[in-house]
């Protein structure tokens, strides 16, 4: 380690010569040719302002340049200026309007205090323009109470009589049409029963005179139009029959001699016409009577159920327009109550 030591302290000695001599190599001076010296095209002064200024070309560009800029900013100008006095006018306004509205608080403070203790900007009379929504609605309100509290109680009580009026004349009209269908459906029925008793008789022929020579069953023969008639029902016997009656010899069967030829007894078909006619009229007076009954009572009933709709209709009618009255006077009060305050503001306002 020693040894090591050693060289490194010396080597140090030749390096601090080395570096302290002035016969150094690198820095002797060595004779070289001389360069001739040239003009470039990039050291011309091409953006320099004097070529600016006197190139016509350029002076015509940024004369048009600034003309432009300038009538630019005159265009602005003139804009700002409208801008700036509207809204120094609408700040003008504004400031007038409370201006005048705190000078008007406090005359009113200072003036009304005999009148009310207590006093709020909005007791001072407004311009018509200027009315609230509540005031609107308080005109309408008073102008419907006003109309509707005269002109629907009067009308209330004309449309009631003329309803009544209306239904008192369709009453008796309404009675003679259900007289008329009364009679019309028992007059039906009274047919009805009367081919119903004329056919019994003939059932009961069927039955007893079944068995006999040319037996021909009749029902068939038994139509509105020939039941209450005895020569109709013995035409349409005989032509029912036709010629099935006749035996050799001229005689007739004994069932054509007990129903036609005999012309008597209890099986001759000339006779069930009077039967008819008795059933159809005894069915005919019950029955008229009951359905009358049935259908006037109806009508009737129809009249009184109509009269108290009207009379219903017109009390709602009532009940509507008291209510409407007494909001149409308790608005008409505050609304006086309340001129009479503004009256009195004014007043002293113009002293």
């Amino acid at each position: 380690m020693k040894v090591h030591y050693i060289n490194i302290l010396l080597f140090s000695l030749p390096l601090d010569i080395l570096d302290h001599s002035k016969n150094k190599s690198y820095t002797t001076p060595h004779h070289t040719p001389k360069i001739p010296t040239t003009r470039l095209l990039c050291e011309c002064e091409l953006y320099s302002l004097a070529n600016y200024n006197n190139d016509p070309q350029m002076k015509k560009v940024m004369q048009q340049f600034e003309n432009r800029t300038s009538q630019r900013f005159k265009e602005y100008d003139n804009r700002m200026k409208t801008t700036r006095q509207k809204y120094k006018d609408k700040c003008d306004k504004e400031i007038q309007k409370i201006i005048l509205k705190d000078k008007l608080e406090k005359q009113m403070e200072q003036k009304l205090t005999k009148l009310e203790t207590k006093i709020d900007i909005n007791d001072i009379p407004t311009c018509v323009c200027e009315k609230s929504l509540a005031d609107k609605t308080e005109k309408i309100c008073l102008n419907c109470g006003m109309n509707v509290g005269g002109g629907v109680t009067l009308s209330s009580g004309v449309l009631g009589g003329i309803s009544q009026a209306l239904i008192s004349a369709w009453k008796p009209a309404a009675i003679t049409a259900a007289k008329e269908a009364a009679e019309k459906a028992a007059t039906a029925l009274a047919t009805k029963a009367g081919m119903k008793a004329v056919k019994l008789k003939i059932e009961a022929i069927n039955t007893a005179c079944r068995t006999d020579q040319g037996f021909v069953n009749l029902i068939s023969i038994v139509k509105e139009s020939t039941y209450n008639n005895g020569e109709a029902l013995v035409e349409a016997a005989k032509k029912l029959i036709g010629d099935a009656y006749k035996l050799d010899g001229g005689r007739t069967t004994s069932f054509y001699n007990t129903v036609i030829g005999m012309g008597k007894g209890d099986f001759y078909i000339g006779d069930f016409g009077e039967i008819g006619k008795a059933a159809h009229d005894t069915n005919l007076a019950s029955e008229t009577t009951a359905l009358t009954k049935a259908k006037v009572g109806a009508v009737n009933t129809g009249f009184e159920s109509s009269i108290s709709s009207i009379n219903a209709a017109i009390i709602a009618i009532v009940i509507i327009v008291l209510i409407m009255v007494i909001i149409y006077k308790i608005l008409r009060y505050r609304r006086k109550k309340k001129m009479k305050k503004k009256l009195q503001y004014i007043k002293l306002l113009e002293e």
